[in-house]
């Protein structure tokens, strides 16, 4: 399986008429992240890639704050990246709390980024819910 998007590979090839697409696990971890800030930031029925692509609507859900909502949420955001982000593998999506935050959800997203010869490469992403539903996914 590639480690980096279509596009992304046309890109780089552009750019670098040579490239004959070498990769580090760093660069597909930077791949990842931005297709995963793509795909959480999407509603579902939003895109023309299909009706299920992206994330539910979940604005009512994360004004309740309520532990079931947010343990809901992250069940979203597991499924939605277990379908939609075929280069990770058990995923684990776990509340991360913070006093300082109230308004806003922490996760914390771990898996495992499968390279070649089957070495397994551990990734962590911080991800932050606002109260506008805006989705940020850092390393």
């Amino acid at each position: 399986m590639p480690k980096e998007r279509l596009l992304e590979r046309i890109r780089r090839i552009e750019a670098n008429p040579n490239y004959r697409g070498l990769t580090n696990s760093a660069q597909v971890v930077e791949s990842i992240l931005r297709h995963l800030q793509k795909v959480l930031n999407t509603r579902q029925g939003n895109a023309l890639i299909g009706d299920d692509y992206g994330m539910p609507d979940f604005t009512d859900l994360v004004m309740a704050f309520s532990s079931g909502a947010v343990k809901d949420l992250a069940r979203s955001i597991s499924r939605v990246i277990q379908k939609f982000e075929p280069r990770l593998s058990g995923i684990k999506v776990r509340v991360d709390p913070r006093q300082s935050d109230s308004f806003e959800l922490h996760f914390r997203i771990a898996g495992k980024l499968t390279m070649e010869d089957n070495v397994y490469v551990p990734v962590t992403f911080a991800t932050v819910v606002d109260p506008d539903g805006r989705i940020t996914v850092s390393q």
